[in-house]
């Protein structure tokens, strides 16, 4: 495994513990793909690609006379521009003359042990010095003096590839780049599926499927932020391809900006990936000696299935992307008093709630939008980090220590990147918020966003935040990001750099979050964007856990957490039980299924516990510590997907495996009348192990009592081989009502 050159055959093969991945310097020293997939050794494939001459593919200038080697039919490890491959390309570069052109050629490269760093972008790192190894190869233009580094990171036990891209002006005149993709990826050979996750706010990451068409598709944002409507995360996978068996390939960018990812089926039937920043509205000047550097990207490849790709991508983002003391620890059960008063609170009302939720076992306040400036609703106070002593007298230390007091820790919200019209930082600096001269800006909840380009905005956010986390004794920080930018213009850089803005945006947030959460280890950071619209592994590499919907209806999060564990693990979603009616949809539920249903996630509350019941009071103390018990096998077990929410009217299932116990949970989405029996084949178990049932909890069914099956104790104790539960499958007790859910501990004997 790792990283071999052929200088003989001018092979490079990257090899990881299941897959192989081949590219070559052919003789005019362009680099082409030759192989991603299931392990081969290596060799030399060039005949795969046999010399033709295809009509209207012009071949290039040295090959004018043989014909039939023509860069729009070569398979490219990262394509030039202007210069004879009209697919999908991954640049676009202009002269001082406005020449659009390159044709980069191999010019040298290295091979080290350890991660190649990106800078002032997050990245991938390793937790040893030895799990991973860098591949750089430098190409060049030698008409223009563009250098490009192509970057590999292999992750060889993970089956995981790193890739990035970084240009070098090392010519003698100015160029813009009006276009830079971090990858290309050809397949020339194989029918695909497309999979992505859209949606909207409120309704993230809803899985699509469809086969590729001749024709391009695009899974993209234009909206500054990675999105509600778009994941940066896509699955290329053979047509028949099933959670269990087929050929996979995952392409996750590590950026939470405006993205694009172009999908090309061409004439040859050859498919084409290319991914990055989207280019709509993009152009950076690189002057002589500077250079840019495109965002990472993860790519991941299995013959085993979605499963065995999602559990893959699980493990990195946990080990590999995340950078937080927390993602490993146990995070705080918490309650958020959001949807409990909204903004109409003040010390007492909020010490209320601590006192009710500490009585209940809950281990953290988390104070929501409202603490400061003039903020009584959502037009006014943002950029005013200072308490509004109205609400909370003598500010937010005599609120902290009433807290702490009774036990519990104290979390806070925050919205850095946005400033409201109505504040002390706007008057004074109103040239700081995203506006286009002459225009009255486009207005998202009455907020503007921040120049987080400019240096003096990131040094103030740094400075106010620092003063609030080192003046009280904060521990969790929940950061918001409630409108998308539009009206994106810089008072701060000339007109030949307003392509650069939306950019430099990013590179200010990554500034200000590495910046703080280095300076905080201690403090757990959650992100949040009017919950999932950065959900991706750009914030992974800052927060730990991201709000993964403002939809906390618990059967709308059914299908919304089943569509982020493709890509992400459970310890990333932030997840709560919340009030019923749901605040967002109005329905019903009962309160053991919502539990059910944020136990797969980081577990907290979002409702007046003082509105419970004494019976609902007794379930939130029970929920706690299930959760408490079961919190190894729910956070660190593999995830397997037991249902498909888009085409099982009946129930969603899913279940986590450790080595030493696993947990079966399921809702019953629709009941039926003279219902066919629940049956489910569970996975991820050893064949010849015996797992005995620790409990079979079932909950809100009208047949049993609602904190839990009163005939629980007649299916605990019986034993069963792995192969029995994944061959003959395991049948559940019949289940009537609305909603009700089923916990089924297994543990290893």
């Amino acid at each position: 495994m790792g990283i071999q050159f052929n200088s003989a055959t001018g092979v490079f093969a990257l090899e990881t513990a299941h897959t192989s991945y081949h590219m070559q310097v052919d003789e005019r020293g362009h680099l082409l793909h030759l192989y991603y997939g299931r392990t081969i050794g290596q060799g030399n494939l060039s005949a795969l690609y046999p010399r033709a001459d295809h009509g209207f593919s012009p071949d290039y200038y040295a090959c004018r006379r043989e014909r039939g080697v023509s860069p729009d039919v070569l398979p490219q490890e990262y394509t030039g521009c202007n210069v004879g491959d009209f697919r999908l390309s991954c640049l676009v570069v202009r002269n001082e003359a406005g020449a659009a052109g390159a044709d980069f050629v191999y010019v040298s490269h290295r091979i080290e042990s350890g991660k190649y760093a990106l800078e002032g972008l997050p990245s991938a790192h390793a937790e040893t010095g030895d799990e991973v190894s860098t591949l750089c190869i430098t190409l060049r233009d030698f008409v223009t003096g563009l250098e490009l580094d192509l970057l590999y990171g292999v992750f060889a036990d993970q089956d995981i590839i790193t890739r990035a891209a970084r240009l070098r002006n090392n010519g003698t005149e100015s160029l813009r780049l009006e276009k830079v993709a971090s990858l290309c990826l050809d397949l020339p050979f194989g029918q695909w599926d497309l999979i992505h996750f859209h949606g909207r706010h409120a309704m993230e990451r809803q899985m699509q499927r469809t086969p590729l068409a001749s024709a391009i598709q695009t899974v993209s944002s234009t909206r500054g932020a990675s999105s509600h409507h778009h994941n940066p995360f896509v699955i290329l996978c053979d047509r028949d391809a099933t959670e269990t068996a087929g050929l996979c390939y995952g392409m996750m960018l590590v950026y939470s900006g405006s993205h694009r990812t172009d999908i090309e089926v061409d004439q040859n039937g050859s498919t084409r990936l290319v991914s990055g920043i989207h280019d709509e509205r993009f152009s950076w000047q690189l002057k002589p000696g500077e250079s840019f550097t495109a965002p990472e990207a993860l790519l991941c490849c299995t013959t085993s299935g979605l499963t065995d790709l999602s559990q893959r991508y699980q493990h990195f983002v946990r080990h590999n992307i995340c950078r937080s003391p927390y993602r490993f620890k146990r995070r705080p059960v918490l309650i958020n008093n959001w949807e409990a008063t909204y903004f109409q609170f003040n010390t007492e009302s909020i010490c209320r709630i601590a006192e009710k939720a500490a009585s209940l076992g809950v281990e953290m306040l988390v104070l929501d939008d409202g603490w400061f400036g003039k903020r009584n609703d959502d037009n006014s106070g943002l950029g005013d980090w200072f308490v509004n002593e109205e609400k909370l007298p003598g500010g937010l230390k005599p609120l902290i220590e009433r807290i702490n007091a009774l036990g519990m820790k104290f979390g806070i919200w925050v919205e850095p990147e946005m400033i409201s019209e109505d504040s002390d930082l706007y008057r004074a600096h109103h040239d700081w918020a995203l506006t286009l001269p002459g225009r009255d800006p486009a207005m998202g909840r009455d907020q503007l966003v921040l120049d987080m380009g400019r240096q003096e905005v990131v040094d103030y956010l740094v400075e106010v935040l620092s003063d609030l986390l080192r003046n009280n004794h904060i521990e969790y920080v929940k950061w918001d990001m409630n409108r998308n930018m539009s009206d994106v213009y810089s008072r701060a850089l000339p007109p030949e750099r307003q392509g650069e803005v939306a950019h430099r945006y990013m590179l200010g947030v990554y500034r200000l979050l590495d910046t703080l959460t280095t300076r905080f280890p201690q403090v757990l950071f959650e992100g949040c964007a009017g919950g999932g619209g950065r959900f991706d592994a750009g914030m992974l590499a800052y927060f730990p856990q991201i709000w993964c919907s403002d939809d906390t209806d618990a059967i709308e999060r059914l299908i919304i957490q089943h569509g982020t564990s493709f890509g992400y693990p459970i310890s990333a979603m932030g997840a709560h039980v919340s009030a019923c009616p749901n605040h967002q949809t109005g329905r019903t539920t009962p309160l053991w299924t919502r539990a059910v249903v944020a136990m797969s996630g980081t577990f907290g509350y979002e409702l007046d516990l003082g509105k419970l019941s004494e019976e609902e009071c007794h379930q939130v103390r029970q929920q706690i510590e299930t959760f408490k018990q079961l919190y190894d096998v729910i956070q660190n077990g593999r995830y397997y997907r037991l249902s498909d929410p888009s085409r099982q009217l009946r129930y969603t299932a899913w279940q986590t495996v450790t080595d030493t116990e696993s947990l079966v949970s399921l809702v019953l989405t629709h009941p039926e009348a003279n219902a066919r029996p629940l049956h489910l084949c569970l996975q991820g178990l050893e064949e010849d192990a015996l797992y005995r049932v620790e409990s079979l909890r079932i909950y809100g069914t009208t047949s049993t009592p609602e904190n839990g099956a009163a005939d629980a104790d007649a299916y605990a104790g019986a034993v069963y081989s792995g192969s029995t539960l994944m061959y003959a499958g395991y049948t559940l007790p019949r289940m009537v009502g609305d909603f009700p859910s089923v916990q089924l501990h297994l543990v290893r004997v």
